[in-house]
């Protein structure tokens, strides 16, 4: 194996998956409903958006509704759907027009038929497009990821598809959602909470963490790029030594 197998030295990262956390206190300090604070994170989710398409970030990835959220009031997560829909039927046009390609990952089957027609419908929209690569986790939560993966590949092993013993890795990742795009180089979370809360628990195995106390819809291209700066400063070694890296990154400088 090569030595700089799977290490990169970019100061951009490739993907960033975020956790947008703080809505619902962010609305209970201005002493507004907590769907006020929703409706403001909607314009986060919009200027990020835009900042990681300007960079030339190839992946975000935004936890919108995890699988536990279901445990929220009744209201509240009728609130929550009813603004995804919104959202979904307002923004697929403008991130169609701006070569934003919308991923969907999760276990859609848990909502109702017209939002899982839309879903299907804005994938459908923006699945050529070849800018920015959105993903949008609704229902989703890591373990049922891992869960939906190892059921599809028993299910193939009992179909001679595959034998046990080529059950590795590199099959896994074939069948975990995203598996087809760069794992998440930096991780966000957003309204001081320090857990991944069950999010692409795969998938963020040698992921650069960033927590930050700004609630999310304060979450605004300024601490962005705080948390881009963060990233930069980081050696990342994957399993390598500090000194390797360095002789690797000489090796870059001299061959450019």
């Amino acid at each position: 194996m090569s030595i700089t197998a799977g290490v990169s030295f970019n100061t951009i990262p490739r993907h960033v998956a975020i956790i947008m956390d703080g809505n619902g206190r962010w609305a209970k300090q201005r002493h507004l409903p907590r769907v006020s604070g929703h409706k403001a994170g909607l314009e986060s989710v919009r200027e990020i958006v835009q900042c990681c398409a300007r960079k030339g970030i190839e992946v975000l990835t935004l936890f919108a509704f995890s699988s536990e959220n279901w445990r929220r009031p009744r209201r509240e997560v009728s609130l929550l759907l009813s603004l995804f829909l919104t959202a979904m039927k307002m923004e697929v046009k403008k991130l169609h027009e701006n070569q934003v390609q919308l991923r969907v990952i999760g276990e859609l089957s848990g909502f109702d038929k017209k939002l899982q027609e839309h879903i299907i419908k804005s994938q459908q929209i923006t699945a050529q497009n070849t800018g920015l690569k959105l993903v949008l986790a609704v229902n989703y939560g890591g373990r049922w990821d891992i869960t939906q993966a190892t059921r599809k590949i028993c299910l193939a092993v009992a179909q001679g598809k595959y034998a046990p013993e080529e059950v590795n890795e590199s099959l896994i990742q074939q069948f975990i959602s995203l598996g087809d795009l760069p794992e998440p180089d930096l991780f966000i979370r957003t309204g001081g909470e320090q857990r991944i809360s069950n999010f692409l628990l795969w998938q963020l195995a040698y992921t650069e963490f960033y927590f930050t106390q700004v609630l999310w819809p304060d979450f605004l291209e300024n601490e962005f790029e705080l948390a881009l700066t963060s990233f930069a400063g980081r050696q990342r070694r994957f399993g390598h030594t500090g000194e390797q890296i360095e002789a690797m990154q000489s090796e870059q400088y001299k061959g450019a």
